[in-house]
């Protein structure tokens, strides 16, 4: 390898530094008018009447309803329960009414004031806790989107045999993905009445799939272009779809380019978040403190439609258990609905919500247990050889115990742990000092039978001009995709890095090589980048041509292409004979390999304003193989910056199910100056399934400072807080509580 484990740099890196990167609200498009969107003011009801004032100028405008749309009602996802725009039933607040374009874009959003909707408001659901109990009717049965049970052993018996038996619940709520750049989509008809759309996206063929549906026309009559797309962090993988579908339709109807842009005060409180979650634990330990049975209870709330709840809950339900063998295990696990917008994918999708509940737990059970929670987790980690809760055995790249172990020892933690014990005992001190430990996995791709449903394309091409260029629909939002996938191929084909250029997504040139989520694109899609490489490479050699000029590659271009421009080299996905899953029973291998992680957190709590200050994170992570290490670092410190804000900081409030602090002036996200020095260690142990050993890292550092930090902030101020965000006034309640029961 030449180019693998080279930190090069990012390819379109210059572009995005000088200002030359064209994101959508930067195209011009001649004729284009601006589209903005009528919202629900009610949480649940329906609507009775649309009245457009008398004397406005609505002659000057499009206007699209339900009525209007040419196919199907429905963003097209997994289930086919959430309408484009509603239609008499409205189930949440901000849910689309109508559509509004103008040539001039204050004019556009000054109609909505002139528009009043008669609705006739309903009892709304609100809390996972009344849905629960069914207080009204909304999806299904009992309200639930979607459950699965995970079942080894004999809990019972677990349990009969247990010394100690220790139960908790924990509790997190919404996040905010809080990309750079909002939702923005602009639309146009060609000539031969191919519907187009460009803008930010994570997931090309997510909206060409909706697309096909809303307008009822074959696939060839779609297009779908990313536009440079400035971070998504999963807001951007379901929810443009709705947005292009939008755009689009006012584009149809009004016969001229449209293009929508959302503000960030519409695009905070309209858009998908993280699912809320409560788990509970019960687990059964032995007198030494080895896991017998652990009995896991998760809900979640979905919103008012379903989006992508069950892939985000079986991620959760699948890493409910932790990194850790135990021999019975069953994890129950809902999602259920309710009259507040819809939520969806977010970096972690599912297993930051799991995760924290379960390394939080670890704490709880060290303290009934009377042992350190170092010593629990090293007596109960997954090793070569272990099997999880679905009776997978992992056989090769577990790398739980080497992260574990590096963390534990860079970051000082047994000797601080002492130290700032010892600390806080003393009254006199302005900070209480606290030191906490997390150690998770997260599973690289999708879920089980999740690849074999995508099937996925890639491919690389060389034009008849001798450019070589990789064809994926793998989506470049800030993680450096287009770098990587250009160093994957170099290597394979055994040519210089800068030779490779990778193909824009435009579903018109691009195989679909599935979502670019679920810290699949390295491992998955660049295994396919390598795999196509190999056979251009295989092609070359029957020639009798090696490229070590670029007049080698010109001459194979005329050789590979003859009279075509193109020749394209494309592969699918195939499942490796080794991994075996039942999506009935929910057993056997639910991905092909883990990334492991474990972190530090070092802080301090200021005793006046029960402020927490982190002066450290210390983490290493377990990732395979790093293609780019400077890129993989730069994933590894900006999930955990943003796991801080998960933490600490991000309090999404609402208020008859609707968000009422979308603003980043009170949305508080981490910025440089929140954000604590980080000791980051790459741990390698290749998988070997993975293109030269890689597998995923883009979720994998949400995990883990959740746990660490709820842990560090409980051992400083001498409470036990099982909820985040861990707010200055939550830290206040519970130190007063804790102080009045003693």
């Amino acid at each position: 390898m030449t180019s693998v484990g080279v930190s090069h740099r990012r390819k379109e890196g210059p572009e995005k530094l000088c200002g030359l990167a064209k994101y959508i609200d930067d195209l011009s498009l001649p004729g284009c008018l601006h589209g903005v969107t009528l919202r629900s003011t009610i949480n649940c009801g329906t609507i009775k009447s649309i009245d457009f004032e008398t004397g406005f100028p609505w002659q000057e405008y499009v206007r699209v309803s339900a009525m209007d749309i040419p196919g199907r009602n429905l963003v097209a996802l997994i289930e086919e329960d959430q309408p484009l725009l509603a239609d008499r039933k409205v189930m949440h607040p901000h849910e689309p009414i109508l559509l509004l374009a103008h040539p001039d874009r204050a004019k556009a959003y000054e109609a909505l004031k002139h528009i009043r909707v008669q609705y006739e408001a309903l009892e709304p659901v609100l809390t996972m806790e009344d849905s629960l109990a069914v207080k009204r009717a909304l999806y299904k049965e009992n309200n639930v989107f979607k459950s699965f049970l995970i079942e080894k052993g004999d809990i019972v018996k677990g349990f009969e045999s247990a010394r100690y038996t220790v139960e908790g619940e924990y509790r997190v709520w919404h996040q905010e993905q809080a990309y750079i750049e909002n939702n923005g989509m602009a639309a146009w008809v060609e000539p031969d009445g191919t519907v187009t759309v460009q803008g930010s996206m994570q997931c090309p063929y997510y909206i060409h799939k909706a697309l096909v549906k809303i307008f009822g026309l074959p696939e060839e009559k779609i297009r779908v272009i990313q536009s440079a797309t400035g971070g998504g962090f999963g807001g951007k993988e379901e929810y443009p779809s709705m947005i292009a579908g939008h755009a689009a339709l006012l584009a149809w109807k009004a016969k001229k380019p449209v293009k929508i842009v959302y503000d960030r005060a519409e695009d905070m409180p309209a858009t998908t978040k993280r699912h809320p979650a409560i788990v509970r634990h019960k687990t059964a330990l032995d007198k030494n403190g080895k896991l017998l049975a652990q009995d896991i209870d998760v809900v979640m709330d979905g919103g008012a439609y379903a989006t992508l709840s069950s892939v985000v809950l079986s991620r959760g339900t699948l890493h409910a258990a932790g990194p850790y063998e135990c021999p019975n295990v069953r994890v129950r696990s809902r999602v259920v609905a309710t009259n507040t917008p819809p939520n969806g994918a977010f970096r972690g999708f599912g297993a930051p919500q799991t995760l924290f509940a379960v390394e939080l737990h670890m704490e709880k059970i060290a303290r009934a247990v009377k042992i350190d929670s170092l010593t629990l987790r090293r007596r109960n980690l997954w090793k070569e050889g272990s099997t999880t809760a679905t009776g997978q055995v992992l056989s090769e790249s577990v790398g739980a115990c080497e992260a574990l172990e590096h963390t534990v020892k860079k970051s000082g933690y047994v000797r601080k742990v002492k130290e700032y014990a010892s600390w806080n005992r003393n009254a006199k001190k302005k900070t209480w000092k606290g030191v906490g430990l997390s150690l998770v996995h997260h599973g690289a791709g999708f879920t089980g039978s999740g690849e074999v449903y995508l099937a996925s394309k890639a491919g690389l091409s060389i034009t008849e001009d001798g450019r070589l260029q990789v064809l994926a629909a793998s989506t470049e939002i800030g993680q450096g995709t287009n770098t990587m996938f250009s160093q994957i191929a170099a290597d394979a084909l055994g040519v210089p890095f800068d030779w490779v250029e990778v193909e824009n997504p435009d579903t018109k040139f691009v195989p679909n090589s599935g979502p670019t989520v679920a810290s699949r694109t390295t491992m998955v899609v660049g295994g396919l980048v390598r795999r196509a490489a190999l056979a251009m490479k295989e092609a070359l050699a029957k020639e009798g041509l090696v490229l070590k000029t670029p007049s080698d590659v010109k001459k194979a271009a005329k050789l590979l292409c003859g009279s075509e421009p193109i020749r394209r080299f494309i592969v699918q996905y195939e499942k490796p004979a080794e991994i075996v899953w039942d999506d009935a029973t929910y057993k056997g291998d639910a991905y092909g390999a883990y990334a492991y992680a474990a972190l530090v957190a070092d802080l301090e709590i200021d005793k006046t304003t029960f402020e927490v200050k982190i002066n450290k994170l210390t983490t290493a992570q377990d990732i395979g193989k790093a293609v780019n290490p400077l890129l993989a670092e730069g994933q590894i410190i900006g999930g955990t910056a943003q796991g801080v804000g998960y933490a600490l900081l991000e309090h999404c409030v609402y208020k008859d199910g609707a968000m009422v602090n979308g603003q980043f002036t009170n949305y508080i996200i981490p910025t440089a100056m929140d954000t604590p020095a980080m000791d980051v260690k790459i741990v390698e142990k290749p998988y070997s399934r993975g293109p030269f050993g890689a597998k995923g890292v883009g979720e994998l550092p949400m995990d883990t400072p959740g746990p660490a930090i709820a842990a560090a902030v409980n051992f400083a101020a001498g409470v036990w807080i099982t909820e985040l965000p861990l707010l200055p006034e939550r830290i206040l309640k519970a130190i007063n509580e804790t102080q009045g029961q003693r």
